[in-house]
């Protein structure tokens, strides 16, 4: 099957996610700038490559993703959770969190699909406040978190890395919490892991889940920095339960 090539200007415009191959690779080229990137994710298309390559869009079939009411928190974590001595806070340093990912993430020997340009075009997306970061801090020093791209009401998750135990479930226990309060139903996990699959995650059809996308996009975009825009974080009902 041959690809469809993107140009390398503003072109927002991608093949039908139906199109796809049986990976569900949906075109190659194009770039990585705020225009294409928020396209691609309105668009059900998320980028993956590796450093050197050209760009790769993808949107596979099935998709794995979390409903925020299907959280599961096991009785260990909610242990955790309880006696977590951590601050866990929103967009405090973007780019500190999608460096640690790059770092924590391999793809063979020495590479990483976290491309330099990935880590440009987020950034700005950041400072436009489309991309929002969760950590995990102990005096300040970085110890896990996970980032992603927030539309309507569904958080795309893009990656993330620990260097303590359980770290980066503490991260994305706290955010699902607290964004289904915020009226958030979907966590985007784009392909399967165990990981994510012990705390509820679950695959989708491609046909439901961009019928739930044009669904929840249809919703006002909590743009901004997060840190800012939701200062209560992580409080929510759901951690406020689990606490008692």
């Amino acid at each position: 099957m041959s690809l469809p090539w993107l140009d390398a200007g503003e072109s927002i415009s991608f093949p039908s996610v139906e199109d796809s191959t049986e990976e569900g690779i949906v075109a190659i080229g194009g770039n990585l700038s705020p225009g294409v990137l928020l396209s691609a994710y309105r668009q059900g298309v998320f980028p993956w490559f590796n450093e050197g390559d050209e760009i790769l869009w993808w949107s596979p079939d099935p998709r794995f993703v979390l409903f925020t009411e299907k959280l599961i928190i096991s009785k260990s974590m909610k242990k955790e959770i309880r006696k977590s001595g951590y601050d866990v806070v929103l967009d405090e340093n973007f780019e500190e969190v999608i460096r640690s990912c790059r770092n924590a993430v391999r793809k063979g020997p020495g590479g990483t699909w976290i491309t330099e340009d990935m880590v440009a075009g987020y950034c700005e997306l950041n400072r436009l406040g489309w991309t929002h970061s969760v950590e995990v801090r102990k005096e300040g020093r970085l110890l896990a978190g996970l980032y992603g791209v927030s539309l309507g009401r569904i958080f795309f998750g893009e990656s993330m890395f620990t260097s303590i135990s359980n770290g980066s479930k503490l991260a994305f226990i706290l955010l699902t919490l607290f964004l289904k309060d915020k009226g958030f139903s979907l966590i985007d996990c784009q392909d399967h892991t165990k990981h994510l699959e012990s705390l509820g995650a679950e695959n989708i059809s491609r046909k439901d889940f961009m019928r739930i996308l044009k669904r929840e996009l249809s919703y006002p975009d909590c743009k901004g920095f997060w840190n800012d825009i939701f200062p209560e974080f992580p409080d929510s009902s759901g951690l406020r339960e689990l606490l008692k």
